[in-house]
């Protein structure tokens, strides 16, 4: 909290009673005062990877106490842990049950297990580089750096191909790490399982980023009460949730509102039965993608991202009790419910790519008001090399599980001489499409 958030409390208090001050570093002030060194006072630096090792070792803390692993031998054994650097800055999360067991294996590494990593690795670089830099470079981070100077086809095209790009980015990060830390002897949970394929928000949040999700489910969402009811736990997360938005906004106007809603959900829930049961149902799922939403940044702008998937979350689990389309899973259905979320996610994302409310509205105002049909078609030919490469990744992305699997394992027993041939290629492949200004991950920032 002190790294992360020091300048948000700082300014949100100055602006909420117009006061004046200034981010200190008192532990930069301490190490000076009694060490002799020089460091700024005046300047928090986030350090590398914080929030991920942060709930790690809030992992280790939780599963000792429940004794799903005993304490480790040394402190070594701990900072190994913490600090393991293929997933440190961007994930996959990794839990202490998962990891630590694997500190006292021997080391092994077979053949199979070269070749995948080999091939996880490779998978990881084309990602990232190849796809993400090339469409984000060329196309997406021009449209939304200058959201009104471009079409309303060109802001949505840059939606979805951001969609792309967040996936191919640090999907492409943790395919590297699980690599690495596969011939290192460490074999680290898979955190992405094709998202894009689901056919609800649920199934969406079970294939994305799954390290997190299944880490806010197992630490915060169940032991807040799950989908049980309301814990002690629960009302203290909401109080929490309710003085960061109040923080955010800067303004009383929101305490009001936030009263003004307690009291008609208490109201609600004392006179009508079915309502006091859904909030009863809800409400930690909501607290949990609002606290998820927090975690990637103080803004209004994860408010609203978070605050919108854990709506959508809720809508669905409303609408497959009444759907007369749910239990239909021939290819028109399955396809319809995938390009529903898919589209559905896509449109969350402005507010977690945008970087002002303001710069959000103009990409809505644009693709709801300067949307030029005639104009497509030239914008499909001056950027026809951007769109075949999102083509290119969405049908990859898109192939069925067997055919992927099947080029894997062809990789993997390649002969040896072969693998390195295909690892030469790549990596000049990579180099070659790297551009000028390299693009640092974008989960990096969290």
């Amino acid at each position: 909290c002190y790294f992360k958030y020091a300048y948000f409390f700082t300014d949100s208090f100055n602006q909420l009673f117009h006061t004046n001050y200034e981010v200190f570093n008192h532990f930069a002030q301490w190490t000076n005062d009694n060490v002799g060194t020089h460091f700024s006072v005046n300047q928090i630096l986030l350090p590398v990877g914080v929030s991920f090792y942060t709930f790690q070792t809030i992992s280790y803390s939780i599963d000792v106490y429940r004794e799903e692993i005993k304490p480790v031998r040394s402190m070594l054994d701990f900072g190994f842990y913490v600090s393991f650097f293929p997933q440190l800055v961007a994930g996959p999360i990794v839990r202490a049950a998962e990891f630590i067991p694997q500190l006292y294996k021997p080391y092994i590494l077979t053949k199979y297990n070269f070749g995948l990593a080999l091939f996880w690795i490779l998978k990881g670089l084309t990602k990232k580089i190849i796809i993400g830099d090339y469409i984000a470079v060329n196309f997406i981070d021009r449209i939304f750096d200058n959201p009104t100077l471009f079409t309303g086809f060109e802001n949505l095209m840059a939606l979805y191909g951001y969609s792309l790009q967040v996936y191919a980015d640090f999907s492409g990060y943790t395919d590297i790490a699980i690599g690495v830390a596969l011939l290192m002897g460490f074999t680290l949970p898979v955190n992405f399982n094709s998202p894009y394929k689901a056919q609800n928000v649920g199934e969406f949040w079970k294939r994305w980023h799954m390290s997190l999700s299944s880490w806010l489910k197992d630490y915060l969402y169940i032991p807040l009460g799950g989908n049980r009811g309301g814990t002690i736990g629960t009302w203290i997360a909401l109080v929490f949730i309710v003085a960061f938005i109040i923080l955010i906004s800067g303004k009383m106007l929101i305490v009001y509102t936030f009263v003004w809603i307690a009291l008609l959900c208490t109201f609600l829930a004392v006179w009508i039965k079915s309502f006091k049961a859904w909030l009863i149902t809800n409400i930690n799922l909501l607290i949990t993608m609002l606290l998820g939403g927090l975690w990637h940044g103080a803004s209004w702008q994860f408010v609203i991202w978070g605050g919108l998937n854990g709506i959508g979350l809720v809508v669905y689990k409303l609408w497959r009790k009444i759907s007369p389309y749910e239990k239909y899973n021939n290819i028109l259905a399955i396809a319809i419910k995938v390009f529903i979320t898919f589209n559905f996610i896509t449109f969350t994302r402005i507010w977690f790519r945008a970087e002002t409310m303001e710069s959000t509205w103009q990409i809505l105002k644009q693709i709801s008001t300067n949307f030029s049909v005639a104009l497509i078609p030239d914008i499909l030919y001056s950027y026809s090399n951007v769109f075949i490469m999102m083509l290119l990744g969405f049908v990859i992305h898109w192939l069925p599980t067997n055919i992927k699997d099947w080029y894997t394992n062809l990789f993997i027993n390649l002969p040896f001489p072969v693998k390195i041939v295909i690892t030469v290629l790549t990596v000049f492949g990579v180099y070659q499409a790297m551009s000028s200004e390299l693009q640092a991950f974008i989960y990096f920032q969290f």
